[in-house]
């Protein structure tokens, strides 16, 4: 099977272990076992249940007290609409898989992870963009969205809250486009490894698995959950889909660790302190970006309203790449450059880590833009 190299992958391989400052980064601030046992009324002296622990398979589809925790993160979802599988990245590959076939259209609202326009590429389906707009503040056009989901149309594939923008498909607007999907028959997948960390109100909006009949919602411990250590993800939505699912999962996973869904349903089953904790990190930080951006002169942005990442319209003449890689070699700060999402003329700015480190970094990166 030929398929695009994944250029926001590549990127990340080739520099973040070089850099000083990691300003790419979208998972919330990592976790340690120490942090995440203070978080849900534990201690070092638990972890002695875990000794006993044989490691074999474990189940296959996950815990029932994993599958019953992720289940809880949605209005309509019982353990019976839910699989788990290797973070979000194994999910969404085994969604495309399950869902698509050579042939089949596939609307794509890009930007968006790499993923959700390659994978069906390289099946043979027929993948139609969409395009988010600046002039929308990256909110999908549903007008452009009802031309391009014509009648047998497979899945429109997109990303909420979305990455690299930030953007955040409210309720209404994903009602909208389940009716949309809905004349079509079509599938939606969404992916929502982001979702919890909305800028506003209690956190997270509402999931496509919850709303549309044929919505599939994939997610996982990385992002919001400040786990992607455990490399532990799931998708979520209609039986048929999640059997589907099963039956190529057979082929490239068995299941996860058990040690990732112990800790995992230990993080779930506190979900609350921990999303709390990753709502004040983006929250605050994403402060601090707002007051630099908005006093860059050649920096311009739609301030996002969730997620970890931004993206930044910067005018100088070089390329988006160019100026990463001129940034990290004289200043050690990392961006990612538009041009890994199609989206030249930007970089994506990551604002989970420590507050310090975004402060030092967006510094730097000032004196850089001032001698230029």
């Amino acid at each position: 099977m030929d398929i695009t190299p994944f250029a926001v992958e590549i990127w990340m391989n080739e520099w973040e272990t070089k850099c000083e400052m990691n300003l790419a980064e979208t998972c919330v601030q990592s976790l340690t076992i120490d942090e995440l046992l203070t978080l849900s009324g534990q201690n070092a002296n638990d972890l002695s249940s875990l000794l006993g622990m044989k490691m074999t398979y474990g189940d296959i589809r996950g815990s029932e007290h994993l599958l019953n925790a992720i289940a809880a993160l949605y209005e309509k979802q019982t353990s019976d609409n839910v699989i788990v599988a290797h973070g979000t990245i194994g999910a969404n590959m085994l969604v495309h898989k399950a869902l698509v076939s050579a042939g089949d259209r596939v609307v794509a609202i890009v930007p968006t992870y790499q993923q959700h326009y390659s994978i069906p590429t390289s099946i043979g389906a027929d993948v139609q963009p969409l395009q988010l707009k600046w002039e929308n503040r990256f909110l999908p056009d549903l007008d452009e969205l009802r031309d391009l989901v014509t009648p047998g149309t497979r899945m429109i594939a997109m990303n909420n809250p979305n990455n690299p923008t930030g953007a955040l498909i409210d309720r209404d607007m994903l009602e909208e486009i389940a009716d949309i999907a809905r004349s079509a028959g079509a599938y939606i997948l969404c992916d929502e490894v982001y979702r919890g960390i909305d800028q506003e109100g209690p956190g997270a909006t509402a999931s496509i698995a919850d709303i549309y009949e044929k919505g599939v919602s994939t997610a996982s411990m990385s992002k919001a959950f400040s786990l992607a250590g455990l490399r532990l993800g799931w998708v979520a939505g209609p039986e048929d889909v999640i059997e589907a699912v099963s039956v190529h999962r057979d082929y490239d996973t068995i299941s996860v660790g058990k040690i990732d869904d112990h800790f995992a349903t230990m993080a779930l089953e506190h979900r609350d302190r921990v999303l709390e904790r990753s709502r004040a990190i983006t929250r605050g930080n994403l402060a601090l970006v707002e007051v630099w951006v908005e006093a860059e002169p050649k920096l311009t942005w739609v301030k996002p309203k969730s997620g970890t990442t931004t993206l930044v319209k910067f005018d100088l003449p070089m390329t988006s790449r160019d100026l990463c890689v001129g940034l990290l070699k004289d200043t050690g700060v990392m961006f990612t450059p538009g041009e890994a999402f199609g989206m030249e003329g930007y970089f994506r700015i990551g604002f989970a880590n420590k507050p310090a480190d975004i402060k030092d970094g967006l510094a730097r990166v000032s004196e850089w833009l001032a001698a230029r």
